[in-house]
């Protein structure tokens, strides 16, 4: 049986690389997406697909005060 990962490593480096494709926010990388504009898609609802989640766990990163882990990725590629 083939288990996919719990973890794609590579949402980290969409979250840095990725802009926001509409809205208030449109064109700003993800990662600068302020909480409550987050916390708004929290009550709302998060996009389907890939957009939806990149949010969700964008939402929980800065929930849990880790954005230190996008900055680290964010130098790194730089």
């Amino acid at each position: 049986m083939n288990e996919s990962p719990l973890f794609d490593p590579t949402i980290l480096t969409d979250l840095v690389s990725m802009r926001m494709p509409f809205g208030k926010y449109k064109d700003y990388p993800l990662y600068r997406l302020p909480e409550p504009y987050l916390v708004w898609f929290k009550q709302k609802g998060f996009p389907k697909g890939k957009l939806g989640i990149l949010l969700e766990t964008l939402y929980e990163i800065k929930l849990n005060g880790l954005e230190y882990l996008l900055e680290n990725i964010r130098k790194k590629m730089n």
